[in-house]
């Protein structure tokens, strides 16, 4: 334990991770906030719809690896070919250290922001039609009506939502290990690939342990530390 307050490479994979998670959370939150309101509508095919965007959630890590390889090669991925055909410059994505963590969140985001989807869909599904239609009677427009109505509802499902996604960003692992390997340089090393690679490649099973607990006394912090501060602020029930 005294080890991991001095661990320099520890602490830049704290520094990634945390980046990560100030990327993903509030990202898929109002990813999948947008798109459950676009799907709780009398849309045709909705049915449809509804499973195309909940589909990603249930692809494998492997897969969503694979295809982040293939979208986001610098030689040749299909992003890079269309800002070649656009006249736009090239970038370097998986292999530039300023680029590689945002290529990851947005491979992130197209697989989880369905679980918030889902999430936020049954909330606004549970939501009585009354209260929208009482605030447009009183003459509130439909962004009055969603921020002042809907919105309030949806708190203790936000809430829920944060908590959930925020372990899921900290413990990343399983899309850094098929795309990156922790490169370029270092810049995608999280926490659990650190302890990872403490563990399974330098054979340090001690040390990963320590980290390993660490890591478990951080996430039941910050969920404690949130579920006390939305009862005691009246936000949800949890």
């Amino acid at each position: 334990y005294r080890r991991m307050l001095t661990d320099a490479e520890l602490g830049a994979a704290v520094g990634h991770t945390l980046l990560y998670t100030a990327l993903f959370v509030p990202a898929s939150l109002f990813l999948g906030l947008g798109l459950a309101v676009a799907l709780n509508r009398r849309l045709v095919l909705v049915g449809i719809y509804r499973t195309l965007v909940f589909l990603p959630f249930v692809v494998s890590a492997a897969a969503t690896g694979i295809l982040t390889t293939y979208l986001f090669n610098p030689q040749f991925g299909f992003v890079n070919n269309v800002l070649r055909v656009l006249g736009l410059p090239q970038q370097g994505w998986l292999e530039d250290p300023s680029q590689a963590m945002v290529v990851i969140t947005i491979m992130s985001l197209w697989g989880q922001a369905a679980f918030t989807t889902v999430i936020y869909l049954a909330a606004l599904q549970d939501i009585p039609v009354e209260l929208a239609e009482a605030a447009r009677v009183d003459g509130a427009n439909r962004w009055q009506s969603f921020w002042h109505v809907t919105f309030p509802q949806l708190a203790p499902v936000t809430v829920f939502v944060a908590i959930w996604q925020t372990i899921q960003a900290i413990q990343l692992f399983d899309l850094v290990y098929t795309t990156t390997r922790g490169g370029p340089l270092g810049s995608t090393e999280t926490v659990v690939y650190y302890l990872w690679k403490a563990a399974f490649k330098e054979l340090e099973f001690g040390y990963a342990s320590a980290v390993a607990y660490g890591l478990f006394a951080v996430t039941l912090l910050i969920t404690i530390a949130v579920t006390l501060y939305s009862r005691r602020t009246k936000v949800g029930g949890l």
